[in-house]
């Protein structure tokens, strides 16, 4: 038995017990915590259960098992829900909007063809991924996967000799990264409203991350399937895309933008083939800068709305202006704007309908998440962990780091993952004087290590870009695990200066 003599009032009690490191109550509070969120992988993962049943789940018996109380745990569960929709709903909402309108324009099939003209195809995995990881993130994943993985497959021979691995593995880490590190990415959203992370903020801290880690993770790569880590004959399988290839031009995709049908240009003496219709298709385009303009835009005001606050200069209509919700808006109104010139009234009203439908799944998940963090600060986690590591800000991204890798392995969501692994740290940040920024990248950071067969995106890469099972497994599952480890490394030296 120890002896604990605890001072209050200058009056000393003298308290018999075991020695342990912190009371019983804390104890509870960490396994409990931990039950909850192994339970809700076991739904996801063994039943099948829906990813935002299991949230909520989760969230209400660790409510209950902690002594909140039921209406106390419904209380929190539905304000973490609200509080994080207030945050970045509209963020969220009016992002994949313009991204998906930006797909049915074409204008992610243009850029990949302008990318090819001005830098070359030795240069197209860095150019390429550079342009996914950061310009194209307001559209949502699946879509712009599905979109330029066939550009991205017919253009993998005029690389060399490796042209499928290095495109398959810059893809994958592009997509992986962009969407937790760049704004107006999903994740990299999520992960700002759930942490109180200013977006312009998120915004400036992300780029700095993101293309220094993709060009870093792409090289690294290409090292190891320059030394024999890629065998073509075992790691690819075109068979899946070998008729679409055959027919050297993907009918709706290549020429979705092109104003006049293609009989138009065999009704004269002209012959009909792919040149003519080419040609009347770059002569009736809107110019490329023209389509991205809107978005680039928007994110030129949250960034100028980051350093007004950051040097705490004084612009009202900047900063009105600089305002994520409202920079947003004026991107998705001129996308609106200048696509209708393009493609027509019709065609943007149905990307609409389509960014809608997108959107919703993802504004749910990443409100069940918003409440399952809401539920484990309520517990008290935040207190518990804060002495921990009280005495280094590197310790707690490790940990988060892993906590959101171990999640992935087993759910296969990165968003899912991030989130859920922020929200468990994310009240400790306040109390060790970690800023939230950092805690949201490594959590970013952990959530892209082992995209393997549970993780949907994993079968697309594979299917899509003409690779074997055994090729995924080393271009997307190693690439984007090593992108993984790139950022946190990168991450580490960022807590030390910030």
């Amino acid at each position: 038995m120890a002896r604990l003599t605890v001072h209050i009032s200058s009056q000393a009690f003298t308290v018999e017990g075991p020695t342990i490191g912190f009371p019983m109550s804390d104890i509870a509070v960490l396994i409990n915590t931990a039950v909850a969120v192994l339970a809700a992988v076991l739904l996801i993962v063994r039943f099948r259960v829906n990813p935002v049943i299991s949230l909520v789940l989760a969230s209400v018996y660790l409510g209950l098992a902690v002594g909140l109380g039921v209406e106390e745990t419904v209380k929190t569960i539905t304000g973490g829900f609200g509080e994080i929709m207030v945050d970045v709903g509209l963020l969220i909402a009016f992002g994949v909007l313009m991204g998906s309108i930006l797909n049915q324009s074409g204008a992610i099939r243009r850029l990949v063809e302008h990318l090819l003209k001005t830098f070359g195809p030795k240069r197209l995995p860095y150019t390429m991924g550079l342009a996914i990881g950061t310009l194209l993130q307001s559209i949502f994943l699946d879509v712009l996967l599905v979109i330029s993985a066939p550009l991205a497959r017919k253009l993998a021979p005029r690389i060399g000799k490796l042209g499928t691995a290095r495109m398959a593995a810059a893809m994958a880490i592009a997509l992986e990264c962009g969407i937790v590190f760049t704004v107006p990415g999903v994740a990299s959203l999520a992960l700002a409203g759930l942490l109180n992370v200013p977006l312009g903020k998120m915004l400036l801290f992300g780029l700095l991350l993101v293309i220094p880690t993709i060009i870093i993770s792409i090289a690294v790569m290409t090292f190891l399937f320059r030394r024999g880590f890629w065998n073509e004959a075992r790691d690819e399988d075109h068979t899946f895309v070998a008729e679409e290839d055959s027919e050297g031009e993907e009918p709706e995709n290549y020429l979705q933008s092109a104003p006049a049908p293609a009989t138009s240009t065999a009704s004269g003496t002209q012959p009909s083939g792919s040149a003519v219709t080419v040609i009347e298709r770059e002569r009736k385009e809107t110019p490329l800068i023209v389509l991205f303009a809107p978005l680039l835009t928007s994110l030129l005001l949250i960034g100028a709305g980051a350093l007004l606050e950051i040097f705490e200069i004084d612009l009202p209509w900047l900063q009105l202006l600089g305002e994520p919700v409202i920079a947003l808006l004026i991107g998705l109104i001129g996308t609106c704007l200048v696509t209708r010139a393009s493609i027509g009234q019709q065609k943007v009203e149905a990307a609409i309908a389509v960014g809608f439908k997108e959107s919703g799944q993802i504004l749910i998940l990443t409100g069940v998440g918003g409440s399952l963090a809401a539920t484990v600060k309520a517990a008290g986690l935040g207190d518990i962990l804060g002495g921990f590591f009280s005495a280094s800000t590197v310790a707690p991204l490790l940990v988060v780091w892993a906590i959101a890798a171990m999640l992935h392995i087993a759910v296969g969501s990165v968003t899912l993952s991030a989130i859920t692994a922020a929200g468990l740290l994310a009240p400790i940040a306040p109390a060790i004087g970690l800023d939230p920024v950092l805690l949201a990248l490594a959590a970013g950071a952990g959530s892209l290590f082992m995209v393997h067969v549970t993780s949907n995106t994993f079968w697309l890469l594979q299917s899509l870009l003409g690779q074997s099972v055994r090729g995924a497994l080393k271009s997307v599952t190693v690439g984007v695990s090593v992108a993984s480890v790139v950022a946190i490394l990168l991450i580490m030296p960022m807590s030390l200066l910030f």
